[in-house]
């Protein structure tokens, strides 16, 4: 359901403090952030739990995990031992880019400007590690994998260009979701962004195959209710056919209906997801996206000052 207003744009607030998140960070920080979310599984890279690749002193901004204590002792100093850090090399992000994500949030924005919005974030922290991304758009008419190759900015570029779009075609989350079961490496994190109408338990076991043999999150937009009335008097219009609705249709009863559905399936999710160790973030809106993200990634690094970094958080 869509309000008539919101569109996303390089001058977007949240935008800013997306970019501000990536670029404060330490590196560190980033490992420590992103590395819970993808479990554990090999890379190229250091500091890490398999092969032997060097012993150094410890220096500032080295994780503190890191110290080999036996050898540290021999040493009379800190030394931290660099071995292949287990970690991904590759993230790859989905998005559901049916006509369905024209639907609007409570606070006007569409959905689709809020998924792209929670992608943004990932990226800022996955290129702060050198890592590579694959953009893809999905709905029923095509699934695109949109080459990328770049910093940030460029991400940025990509991803606007990409939806520059008609947005004329109904989504296909089945057909998304196969595309996923279908990335050979399993070292790979999956994000999966869509709104919150698209996921029904008829994919439970569809998401529960895909988070098992990947690390998995799933960015879930809430969007409007429907039947909830709106104080600000902005009209509400139905996503896949445009046609505007009534206002009489507004009641409390089947706003709570709507509501209490909603609620339930995205508990469900949730509570599927931490089963196979994978994660759900769901906001009605870009910057209740961003304090849902800044809390999911302090939680997994164990400490508190990401939001910090960016003059915002939670």
């Amino acid at each position: 359901m869509i309000p008539a207003t919101g569109h996303a744009n390089a001058d977007d607030p949240v935008r800013r403090r997306i970019e501000s998140l990536g670029s404060k960070l330490s590196l560190p920080t980033v490992a420590r952030a992103l590395g819970v979310l993808e479990g554990e599984h090999p890379s190229r890279r250091r500091h890490g739990t398999d092969e032997f690749i060097d012993v150094r002193a410890w220096q500032p901004g080295d994780e503190a995990r890191m110290i080999d204590w036996k050898t540290s002792a021999r040493c009379a100093r800190p030394m931290v031992v660099d071995k292949q850090r287990r970690a991904t090399s590759r993230v790859w992000m989905l998005m559901d880019v049916g006509r369905e994500m024209t639907g609007g949030c409570p606070g006007g924005e569409r959905a689709w400007a809020v998924a792209a919005n929670a992608l943004r974030m990932f990226a800022a922290l996955s290129l702060r590690r050198s890592d590579d991304i694959s953009l893809v758009f999905g709905d029923s008419r095509s699934i695109t994998r949109v080459p990328f190759n770049g910093g940030f900015a460029r991400f940025e570029y990509t991803l606007d260009r990409a939806l520059e779009r008609r947005w004329d075609q109904p989504r296909n989350i089945d057909a998304l979701l196969d595309y996923a079961r279908r990335i050979r490496d399993r070292a790979s994190l999956i994000v999966l962004a869509t709104d919150e109408t698209a996921l029904a338990k008829s994919h439970l076991d569809a998401i529960r195959l895909l988070a098992q043999s990947h690390p998995l999150v799933v960015v879930d937009v809430a969007v409007a209710n429907p039947f909830a009335a709106r104080r600000d008097g902005r009209a509400v219009f139905d996503a896949p056919d445009g046609r505007r609705l009534p206002a009489f249709l507004a009641n409390a009863e089947a706003a709570g209906e709507v509501a209490t559905h909603r609620e339930y399936v995205a508990a469900a999710m949730e509570r599927e997801l931490a089963l196979c160790g994978s994660t759900m973030i769901r906001a009605d809106s870009s910057a209740g996206m961003f304090d849902a993200f800044v809390a999911l990634v302090s939680g997994a690094a164990g400490r508190a000052p990401l939001g910090s970094a960016t003059g915002g958080g939670r």
